[in-house]
C-alpha cells in the first residue's frame, strides 16, 4: 500500500491552500480509491473535500444552470431545474454507472474520472497514460473499447463519462478555483487528446479545484436524446454514445443543432462541421447520413487481428457510431430524450432509422 496523509476541509479557501504537489483531492471517491486499490493512482497526500459548501444547484438570472461541483450525480439527475432546462444531462446521467455509484459520485468528479482501458490497470505491461514513453500495447492488441477518433499509436483509451457528453453538448463551462485565483474553462478544452503527453486527462493546472459548472440557457429541451450502445443494459461503459440535440423553426427545419460522441475518443468528441450542415434543413435520415459520414471521415480502427466477421480490431465502432448518430439524430426530432428500449425503437420508426444506412 502506497503511505499517504488524509486531511479534511470545510472551506474551498483552505482546500485550495492545502494542495501540494502529490495532493489529489477527494470527494465521492468512486475512481481514486478503486486507482489506489490497483496501484495505478499513488498520491502522496489526499484532501477531502467531501464537506465543501459546493452542492448547490441553482438558476442564474441569465438562465444558466450552475451545478455545484459537490452535487450527486443522482441529486443533479432528479433536480427539477435539469428535468426542466436540460433534460439531455439528466438522460447522460441516469445512462451511467448504478443507482448506487450516482448516489455517491459527483459532478466534478465525473469529469475527473480516468480511462476504463484495462491495460491501463494492469500494472503488468506497459501504459503511455501511467508512464509515459513506455509503450501503447492497446493499440496493436485488444482494442474493441477503444478510440476511432483523435488517437494516436501511443494511446487509444477513450473517456469514460456519460455526463461529460451532455456537458459538451450543452456548452458547458467549468469554473475552478487555485490559491492563484478563479478561471473558467469552456468544456471543449476542458479534456485533452492525448498528443505526445497521453498522461495528461485535462487542463486542470496543479493545485486547481473544480466549484460548479455552468449550463447556459439553450433551446435544445424538447428535442434531444442520449442514446448509449453498450453490452448489457446497466452498469456498462459506451462502445459509442450519442448526444443529440435540436432547435427546430416553426416550419420543422433545423434552427440549431448540437451533436457530441461519447466512447470514441479521449474526451466527448463534438464536430462543428457537421453540425452546421443540420442548420437550415429538415430532419430527414438521409441528412443524418450524410451528417455521420462527415463527424467519422477521418475515423481509424486500431487493435489486432481480424475479429471473426473479418473486421479487424475495433473497425466496427465506425459502423456502430454512424448508425447510433443516425437512430439518435431521428429520436432527438422526434422528442424521444433517451434510449428507453423498445417503446423508443418503434416510436421513431426502425424504417425511419435504417433506411438511409447500408
Amino acid at each position: 500500500m502506497n503511505p499517504f496523509t488524509y486531511s479534511r476541509v470545510t472551506g474551498v479557501d483552505d482546500a485550495v491552500q492545502a494542495a501540494r504537489a502529490g495532493t489529489h483531492f477527494l470527494a465521492g471517491g468512486t475512481n481514486l480509491i478503486d486507482l489506489m486499490k490497483e496501484g495505478v493512482a499513488t498520491p502522496a497526500s489526499l484532501v477531502d473535500i467531501g464537506r465543501l459548501p459546493l452542492k448547490e444547484i441553482t438558476q442564474a438570472d441569465d438562465g444558466s444552470l450552475m451545478l455545484g461541483a459537490l452535487a450527486s450525480n443522482a441529486r443533479t439527475a432528479g433536480h427539477p431545474l435539469v428535468r426542466e432546462h436540460a433534460p439531455l444531462l439528466r438522460s447522460a446521467i441516469l445512462a451511467g454507472a448504478s443507482p448506487q455509484i450516482r448516489n455517491r459520485a459527483t459532478n466534478g468528479g465525473n469529469l475527473l474520472q480516468r480511462t476504463r482501458c484495462l491495460y491501463f490497470y494492469d500494472l503488468g505491461v506497459p501504459c503511455n497514460k501511467r508512464q509515459p514513453g513506455s509503450g501503447c500495447p492497446a493499440s496493436t492488441g485488444l482494442a474493441r473499447q477503444h478510440a476511432i477518433l483523435g488517437a494516436t499509436a501511443d494511446c487509444i483509451a477513450t473517456h469514460p463519462s456519460d455526463f461529460c457528453v451532455g456537458l459538451a453538448a450543452l456548452d458547458a463551462r467549468v469554473h475552478v478555483r487555485s490559491a492563484s485565483g478563479e478561471r473558467v474553462i469552456p468544456f471543449g478544452d476542458f479534456h485533452r487528446l492525448p498528443g505526445d503527453r497521453p498522461d495528461l486527462d485535462t487542463t486542470l493546472q496543479p493545485g486547481e479545484l473544480i466549484t460548479h459548472l455552468r449550463v447556459p440557457a439553450n433551446r435544445f429541451a424538447r428535442h434531444c436524446t442520449y442514446l448509449k450502445v453498450r453490452d448489457r443494459a446497466s452498469y456498462a461503459f459506451a462502445l459509442v454514445s450519442v448526444a443529440a440535440a435540436l432547435a427546430l423553426e416553426s416550419d420543422g427545419s433545423v434552427a440549431d443543432a448540437r451533436l457530441v460522441l461519447g466512447g470514441v475518443a479521449h474526451k466527448p468528441w463534438r464536430n462543428v462541421a457537421a453540425e452546421r450542415l443540420l442548420v437550415g434543413e429538415r430532419p430527414t435520415p438521409a441528412l443524418f447520413l450524410a451528417v455521420a459520414r462527415s463527424v467519422l471521415e477521418e475515423a481509424r480502427a486500431w487493435g489486432g487481428p481480424a475479429m471473426p466477421e473479418g473486421l479487424p480490431g475495433n473497425a466496427f465502432k465506425i459502423v456502430l457510431a454512424e448508425r447510433a448518430i443516425v437512430r439518435a439524430l431521428g429520436m432527438a426530432a422526434a422528442g424521444i430524450p433517451t434510449n428507453t428500449g423498445e417503446d423508443a425503437f418503434r416510436a421513431m420508426g426502425h424504417a425511419a432509422a435504417t433506411e438511409a444506412t447500408p
